[in-house]
């Protein structure tokens, strides 16, 4: 069976600052697209992490299909409503255009889909991210898809043996997507070439050599691409299968215990490790730490089970206390050096404006 799943997802209003969404907000939305999605979408999971709604749906008609998207605006749109009802911080923040114009890319919501053949037990990882960009998802899926030491399947199991197609894309380009194919393993060190650097290029798909099927698909829009200014700090969503021709489940949930430091945190603007959550958890902290969430499901008949939390555990506990500790550490340094994202990804307008101002004080001696 043919199946879409689709991640649409947007911060449309927040409670006292960048917390989380209010429970009214979230309802709202989720009833609009129950009601008016009949017909069109099979399944529907609305969860958020920090302030961002995430809609995942399932669905026969394909990626990028435009009455999904426009489902997703309008559900939005009418969110935005109660956000505005209930005086919410940000309301409506992520709708950066006036008119919906045949699909959410380059609109302001972070997209990930993929179509995919349901196998006879088909599970999935759908991750969430807050108070960071679509790069942070670059280390941990390289280890997951090319490094034996976190995924030991690529020795273990024969169906994985090919390798991946990385497609990685050029997110500061702005005239269209521009996309590099690389394979693992032997462009195992292109790849890391490019990855390196989180604000310029992005995992956007990672395929099977086996069989040709997708594996990951990553939302790669940067808000400050669409909008020319700060609007918020991207929040990216990706898909990612496991079993079989893919890593384990597990294998692709081993380098979130690293805590690897992203960009992010308070006003888009600094660097903090991604700190791996509980479902539907606020931020808190520094509006943050960058944080990422895991839920876990089978699709059958394009129809969902419940998710299962997989950061739920007492495991990383540990872990999240370990990356409270680099974070502490880390904000200790404040605004100076490596703390900071430098000039170039800075995205607050008021110091961009000032170090604007400033450049035309110098003088050369």
């Amino acid at each position: 069976m043919r199946t879409t799943l689709s991640i649409i997802k947007a911060d449309i209003g927040s409670i006292g600052g960048h917390i989380k969404p209010s429970r009214q907000l979230l309802e709202r939305t989720r009833e609009f697209v129950i009601n008016s999605g009949k017909g069109l979408i099979d399944d529907i999971y609305v969860s958020h992490t920090g302030d961002d709604i995430a809609l995942l749906f399932s669905h026969q008609k394909g990626t990028g299909n435009e009455d999904v998207h426009k489902l997703a605006w309008d559900a939005f749109l009418e969110g935005t409503k109660v956000a505005k009802e209930q005086g919410l911080y940000g309301a409506g923040q992520d709708l950066l255009k006036d008119a919906f114009s045949g699909n959410v890319k380059g609109m302001g919501p972070a997209v990930a889909e993929m179509e995919i053949e349901e196998r006879p037990n088909e599970p999935f990882l759908f991750f969430a991210a807050d108070k960071t960009d679509p790069g942070a998802y670059n280390l941990p899926l390289y280890l997951a898809f090319s490094d034996p030491m976190f995924c030991p399947g690529l020795m273990l199991s024969p169906k994985m043996g090919k390798g991946f197609t990385f497609h990685i894309m050029d997110v500061e380009y702005t005239e269209g997507d521009r996309i590099i194919e690389l394979n693992t393993p032997e462009d195992i060190y292109d790849i890391a070439s490019l990855l390196r650097d989180n604000e310029k290029f992005v995992i956007e798909s990672i395929y099977s050599r086996e069989n040709g099927e997708i594996a990951v698909s990553v939302s790669t829009s940067r808000l400050h691409n669409i909008a020319g200014k700060y609007t918020g700090k991207d929040d990216p969503v990706s898909l990612v299968r496991v079993q079989g021709n893919f890593p384990a489940t597990g294998e692709v949930l081993s380098p979130y215990s690293i805590g690897h430091y992203v960009a992010g945190f308070m006003r888009g603007s600094h660097i903090g490790p991604l700190m791996p959550v509980k479902i539907n958890s606020p931020v808190s902290y520094f509006d943050g730490p960058p944080i990422v969430t895991c839920h876990a499901f089978c699709v059958h008949n394009c129809k969902f089970t419940e998710p299962a939390d997989t950061f739920d555990h007492p495991f990383w506990d540990y872990v999240r206390d370990k990356i409270s500790r680099k974070a502490l550490e880390l904000r200790e340094q404040g605004f100076s050096g490596a703390a900071m994202l430098p000039y170039s990804e800075l995205e607050y307008g008021g110091i961009v404006e000032r170090l604007e101002r400033l450049d035309k004080l110098f003088k050369v001696r």
